[in-house]
């Protein structure tokens, strides 16, 4: 083999490895980084250790070849370098006897092949949401501790600097370690609320990559993925939870839809618009499937019923028209739970379409809120029934309130067109 021939097969190599320690650090992030932190409750040691493993990998695979179980040997070598961090930091003697019982199963992991080892991903899910963290770092966390996200990307999606991230998720495990927040499953009667906050975390990371519409940036669509991907991971763990699988499904549902949001122009494309030969059938077919099982538990929920609502459009693939008689019923239900303005303005506009532009604004009219004046959708919502109703110097009042509050250029367009 010439050298040039030599010098390729090594590029290739390299690269495949460096693919296959990707792969294995997306699969195994979360569980590694649980599993390391159970005991201690240090969080941050766990990952520091855990990213000295990958990079031992990244040195030492291309050259010995990938083990047969690599999930094993990051654990082995994350365990190691775990120690020294810990020992390093000066806590050691609090955790003297975890620390005592790594090293003795540190031969045993690496010679298994199985990689059997506790799943402890579920409780890191309850302590990245647990009441004594502050509930604006429960999605943060979750996303830097179970999917290995850095804090500049997280940061990013929050529209914050990085280096603020970076310390309000320093503080955030600072607090799981030293506030003895125990790696636990919440007991029965802590469990509902304890998994709201765990859903809501999971769907506001959903939330912040589905708002980046056009879809330029890449990070947005990747964080939608991710936030899917945690709520199989969650789904994997507690399958016979009915909200677990109607967030699932809500998700789904929504994804399904991302080709068709825009126009080849980049134009915004409203739902009840959509092209939906440009959904994805087996996205839908998997939500449906979410949603029928969530309904054999007998427990309706917020993400059940929000997905019900997703479902009933998905239905227009089918029949070509959109119940929203079955809309507005489901909006009913859901405002006896969760009766946000999201929710309520939702009711409206599906009241305006089953019972006229009339009925919509009363339900509008109805809406008793301070959150109101700087609400997007609301306004951009009357202002369409306004014009419908031929109410026009009111209908552009309400245009420019919604257009003032929309920071998307192609939504702001497509409300410019509307106001005429």
């Amino acid at each position: 083999m010439s050298g040039s021939e030599q010098e390729s097969t090594d590029r290739i190599t390299h690269r495949d490895t460096h693919r296959t320690v990707e792969r294995v650090a997306r699969e195994s992030y979360g569980r590694l980084v649980a599993y390391l932190s159970a005991d201690t409750r240090d969080v941050g040691s766990a990952e520091d250790a855990l990213s000295n493993a990958l990079v031992a990998a990244l040195e030492t695979w291309p050259r010995d070849g990938v083990p047969q179980n690599p999930e094993a040997w990051l654990l082995t070598a994350a365990r190691r370098s775990f120690i020294d961090l810990v020992r390093h930091r000066q806590v050691a003697e609090a955790s003297e006897p975890t620390l005592a019982l790594l090293r003795e199963e540190k031969d045993m992991i690496l010679s298994s092949l199985s990689g059997e080892f506790p799943d402890e991903r579920l409780k890191l899910l309850f302590v990245c949401a647990h009441p004594a963290i502050d509930p604006a770092m429960h999605t943060p966390l979750m996303l830097q501790t179970v999917l290995g996200l850095d804090a500049a990307r997280i940061a990013h999606a929050f529209l914050i600097s990085p280096t603020t991230m970076g310390q309000r998720l320093v503080r955030a495990k600072t607090k799981i370690r030293d506030g003895g927040i125990r790696f636990e499953i919440p007991q029965e009667s802590e469990l509902p609320e304890r998994l709201d906050a765990v859903l809501e975390a999971i769907y506001a990371a959903f939330g912040i990559g589905w708002d980046d519409m056009a879809g330029v940036d890449q990070r947005g669509r990747d964080l939608a993925e991710e936030a899917i991907w945690l709520a199989r991971v969650l789904l994997q763990l507690m399958p016979a939870e009915a909200e677990v699988h109607g967030l699932l499904a809500l998700m789904l549902h929504c994804e399904a839809r991302r080709a068709a949001r825009r126009g080849p122009d980049g134009r915004y494309v409203p739902l009840s618009e959509q092209d939906y030969e440009k959904w994805s059938k087996p996205l839908i077919e998997e939500a449906e499937r979410h949603l029928g099982e969530a309904s054999t538990r007998g427990r309706a929920g917020r993400f059940q019923l929000e997905a019900a609502i997703q479902s009933v459009h998905a239905e227009r693939a089918r029949s070509g028209r959109i119940q929203w008689n079955a809309i507005m019923m489901f909006y009913e239900q859901l405002i006896r739970i969760s009766p946000t303005l999201g929710t309520q303005t939702g009711y409206a506009a599906a009241v305006a379409e089953a019972k006229g532009a009339d009925a919509g604004l009363a339900a509008l009219d109805g809406i008793d809120s301070d959150d109101i004046s700087a609400y997007q959708p609301y306004w951009a919502v009357r202002a369409h029934l306004l014009r419908r109703l031929g109410k026009t110097p009111e209908a552009l009042e309400a245009f420019d309130r919604a257009i003032g509050l929309t920071e998307d250029p192609a939504v702001r367009q497509f409300l410019l067109q509307g106001r005429g």
